[in-house]
């Protein structure tokens, strides 16, 4: 198969660590993930205006799950700094940002006051010791300079190599010039190809060029190894069409006992989901 993968029973991938359970992106939230006992774990990425690769889901920084406490040097024109976007922060300032103290009301989020926006490096070194895997989402968007793509999905492929987890991780991406970048220049990664209804609309930006009528052909066009689409536009249809095409099917985010079933009933590879312990008692009730 594509990309050195091959099928297995249904792999357990943590959204953001265990996002239902602890802070999102986080030291502390992915260490409880690998209590829990996942395959994989997911994380998104992005770059600080000096050049460091840190985790953070949103392109600014959202105050749905951070916290400014002080500015980085007294007097900073930028503070506060959430809201702002990440590429326009310092990593010195984006270290001073609680990640962990505020709690998702989404979620049974248990908060860990303190924990800090690591940098991917950081995320590195707690899971090269373990046989977990990394998930990494590179967050870019259409309207990015091409140069700024090229730039992040170098500098991901550099720490991930750093690392020694080339082999162990995977680069996702709902922009697919990312994909088309790594395939090009960095084509040791297994590339996962993202789709969700805002990107598969008629002349859509998100694809690299590609039409969206047939998803599964366009990601398979693309190289990747694994089709990602959201729950909400996964059928048996879908996945029988990727598998027929070489390509493994990971849907995502997948919280809920019963939708967990079906979709292990459609034959995916693998779920990302916020609750890996709810997944985890899934598979074993089967």
């Amino acid at each position: 198969m594509a990309g050195g993968l091959t099928h297995v029973a249904v792999e357990v991938h943590g959204h953001r660590g265990a996002r239902g359970l602890r802070p999102e992106n986080t030291l502390p939230g992915f260490a409880h993930a690998l209590e829990l006992g996942v395959d994989v774990i997911e994380l998104d990425v992005g770059m600080s205006a000096d050049g460091v690769v840190v985790l953070n889901h949103d392109q600014a920084l959202s105050p749905v799950n951070l916290t400014d406490t002080a500015p980085a040097q007294p007097g900073d024109p930028a503070f506060p700094y959430v809201g702002k976007p990440v590429r326009e922060l310092t990593l010195a300032q984006l270290r001073t940002v609680d990640a962990g103290a505020r709690r998702h009301e989404a979620f049974t989020q248990t908060p860990v006051p303190g924990a800090r926006i690591p940098t991917l490096a950081e995320a590195c070194a707690l899971l090269a010791p373990t046989d977990v895997e990394l998930a990494v989402e590179l967050k870019t968007d259409p309207g990015w300079p091409a140069g700024d793509v090229e730039r992040l999905t170098a500098a991901v492929a550099g720490v991930l190599a750093s690392a020694g987890l080339t082999r162990r991780s995977r680069l996702l991406a709902f922009d697919w010039r990312v994909l088309a970048e790594a395939r090009r220049r960095h084509p040791e990664f297994t590339r996962v190809a993202l789709i969700e209804r805002k990107t598969l609309v008629p002349d859509t930006p998100w694809l690299a060029g590609l039409p969206p009528d047939d998803p599964v052909s366009a990601a398979a066009e693309m190289g990747a190894a694994v089709l990602s689409p959201e729950h909400a536009i996964t059928t048996p249809g879908l996945v029988d069409r990727a598998h027929a095409q070489g390509l493994q099917v990971a849907v995502w985010t997948v919280n809920t006992h019963e939708d967990m079933a079906r979709f292990i009933k459609y034959g995916t590879d693998a779920l990302v989901t916020d609750y890996p312990d709810r997944l985890h008692a899934v598979l074993a009730a089967r």
